[in-house]
């Protein structure tokens, strides 16, 4: 953390307010423990601060609530985790945790049981920037079980640093849900799906890619080859060329990407660049079968499945009732 006359402004007052919060927490934690406090007392209490602090928020029953959750779910759980700082007068806190906002941690606390958990995802938060509806949107998309879950040679392939990092960027399965394609959706109409909603692909790529193209043209010796989606990431400093199958993966798809990446390495990158990487996204994919397809290829790839949202058929589009009219139905009813 920063410190001197590199912290923010008004930051020593909202260490002494982090501070109070964590104390009282820790005396409602104890007096309920050795006196056995119950919901009464703990509201009462709530009820009392309010009043005798009018200016100060932060004291609802709700909030002291969180508080008492939140200091339990950082101190029982602390032996779980294996990176954790001293700090505020003794109480144990992961430091990811310490350098988000409360209405994070909040998110973190009520919606993950895994202390492990939270903390990569407060890490992650750190990291990227991410507002509160990001980091809720990445809980509920199981980020942590798909980040890194992907097939690759990358170490075998990339030095370790980079092998590390282009890992990390490839996630298993992807998340489509914002496409409303059928199972007998052809490529391209997934492709040009994804195209069409560009933001909210980039956003389950993951930080760093930026789109280059659709339909790559690339002639090699009067023959004519399309790369389905290109992508340049700035963390990697590489090209990224990704192949869409509505299907299983089938070994045959390692050697054309392998001839892809040979053509893109010769032909676009730039000698600052690093060797350009690839993804084959399938419906689906058996994980030895994918290994060895990979095995001895000398180019970076890696293999990952993707999940879609399934369509409505046509002839009930803008049939069915929105959800808010449900809601509003219902609401009538009660």
């Amino acid at each position: 953390m920063s410190t001197g006359s590199t912290l923010p402004a008004g930051y020593r007052e909202f260490l002494e307010d982090v501070k109070s919060r964590i104390r009282s927490t820790q005396v409602i934690v104890e007096r309920q423990k050795r006196e056995g406090w119950g919901k009464a007392v703990v509201e009462r209490l709530a009820a009392d601060l309010q009043t005798e602090f009018p200016g100060v928020g932060g004291f609802s029953a709700g909030n002291v609530w969180r508080m008492r959750a939140f200091y339990l779910a950082y101190t029982e759980g602390a032996s779980n985790l294996s990176r954790t700082v001293t700090d505020l007068d003794g109480v144990n806190l992961p430091q990811a945790l310490a350098r988000i906002p409360w209405g994070h941690n909040q998110e973190l606390l009520f919606k993950l049981q895994d202390p492990v958990q939270r903390l990569w995802y407060a890490k992650m938060a750190v990291e990227h920037g991410w507002s509160r509806a990001m980091l809720v949107h990445q809980i509920e998309t199981s980020l942590y079980e798909r980040q890194g879950k992907g097939v690759t040679n990358f170490k075998s392939t990339l030095p370790p640093a980079q092998s590390d990092l282009a890992r990390q960027a490839i996630k298993d399965p992807y998340t489509f849900d914002f496409l409303t394609l059928d199972s007998d959706a052809r490529e391209k109409e997934l492709e040009q799906g994804l195209v069409d909603h560009i933001q909210r692909f980039l956003l389950e790529l993951g930080v760093g890619f930026a789109f280059v193209g659709r339909q790559v043209h690339l002639q090699v010796e009067g023959e004519d080859f399309y790369i389905d989606l290109l992508f340049y990431h700035l963390r990697l400093r590489c090209f990224v060329v990704i192949e869409l199958k509505n299907g299983p993966f089938k070994p045959e798809y390692a050697g054309k990407m392998n001839f892809y990446l040979s053509a893109v390495d010769d032909r676009l990158r730039h000698k600052e660049d690093h060797p350009s990487i690839g993804m084959i996204l399938c419906r689906s994919r058996k994980k030895l079968i994918a290994e060895y397809a990979l095995r001895d290829t000398h180019k970076p790839i890696g293999v990952s499945a993707y999940k879609l949202t399934k369509a409505l058929p046509e002839k009930l589009r803008g049939t069915l009732p929105a959800v808010s009219d449900l809601e509003m139905e219902l609401k009538v009813r009660g």
